[in-house]
């Protein structure tokens, strides 16, 4: 039996405590037998202390295991063969991991990736165009399976077939996977060889310090933390200040000097982030030069000079259909049916009210 996964289950087991006791009670094991002032002299408080063998009394270990056979939940302590290196190595490391699906090797390379809830659709794209690629090459994408920023580099990773991790602010139970909206994403993460992990026990509610603590569980899962989108003040930016506590890369994509949610990755630029435009950026500042170089892009080419036109018109920069109409010098019709062809080919993007970008 591991006594160390019960502790996890007590509520007001911090990191401080749980290393307090650590030192004063070498197998845990003998915490379930020890009396009160033998946990205070652990260092714990005595309210603490008196409300943890009450805990003990009233939540039997047969009956939180057997949760965690229902639910197919597995754990890894701090200290354990499996539990990730890199995690381990941070100034306050979860000591009990809950999770569901497979965790990564440690040789596999791993990237957070965060960002605003209220994504643009400038973020949504590059999102989609940089986590791909590096998907595809085996980088682990980490993030934390909220709207948004998240969401996207999680389906982006799903749709090249590549591994990826959400970590979250709640407890990994079925019912308890925040947000509901994405339940079914978390599902397909397992499902695809990947893993949904929390330090919170089944049956967790999120909390006003859950999700910010979570934080530092992303930034110490990875290499290095990409910010895509965010405002001055986003939550994400927290985890690039844990990022950079625990000596790991931070990497910004730019925006323009006007954008609301680019002005936090701007910030961070300014103050020394990597800047990146392109994949292979982040595979330098990571320093996975190993790892085969993504594919450049290839030039887009035109069926008619119709669809030349159109191509040459547009950019990364959404450009609605009455402005191609005006700069292409295309009737209606005729450039409403190429736009539709065209997205069909893959060669463009329409970023709904017929705002098109290329692919």
């Amino acid at each position: 039996m591991n006594y160390q996964v019960l502790l996890a289950h007590f509520p007001k087991i911090t990191y401080a405590r749980y290393t307090r006791l650590k030192a004063r009670f070498f197998d845990f094991k003998d915490l379930w037998q020890a009396e009160l002032d033998e946990i205070v002299k652990a260092g714990i408080e005595e309210n603490i202390a008196f409300e943890f063998l009450t805990w003990k009394d009233t939540n039997p270990a047969e009956k939180i295991f057997e949760r965690l056979e229902k639910e197919d939940i597995k754990t890894t302590c701090l200290g354990e063969p499996d539990y990730p290196t890199l995690l381990s190595q941070i100034s306050d490391p979860p000591h009990t991991l809950f999770y569901r699906g497979q965790l990564p090797p440690d040789e596999q390379p791993s990237l957070a990736v965060v960002g605003t809830r209220r994504i643009t659709s400038y973020g949504k794209m590059v999102c989609e165009d940089l986590v791909g690629p590096l998907a595809a090459q085996g980088i682990v994408i980490v993030s934390g399976l909220a709207l948004g920023i998240d969401g996207v580099a999680h389906s982006a990773t799903l749709n090249v077939h590549g591994t990826t991790v959400a970590v979250l602010g709640t407890g990994i139970n079925k019912q308890n996977v925040y947000p509901d909206a994405h339940k079914i994403l978390a599902q397909k993460i397992i499902d695809n060889g990947g893993a949904i992990l929390s330090e919170y026990p089944p049956g967790f509610l999120p909390t006003q310090y859950s999700f910010p603590a979570r934080n530092r569980i992303i930034a110490g899962l990875t290499l290095g933390t990409l910010v895509i989108e965010a405002p001055i003040k986003s939550g994400a930016l927290i985890t690039t200040r844990c990022a950079l506590d625990y000596n790991r890369e931070v990497l910004a994509v730019p925006h323009a000097l006007t954008s609301p949610t680019g002005a936090g990755p701007n910030n961070l630029i300014k103050q020394g982030a990597k800047l990146v435009t392109e994949p292979n950026d982040v595979l330098e500042a990571l320093n996975l030069q190993s790892i085969k170089q993504t594919t450049p892009t290839k030039k887009l080419v035109g069926a008619n000079p119709t669809e030349e036109k159109i191509i040459h018109l547009l950019t990364k920069e959404p450009k609605n259909i009455n402005q191609i109409i005006l700069e292409s010098q295309l009737d209606s019709p005729t450039a409403s049916s190429t736009l539709v062809l065209m997205e069909i080919k893959g060669l463009i993007k329409n970023l709904g009210g017929m705002n098109y970008v290329r692919k």
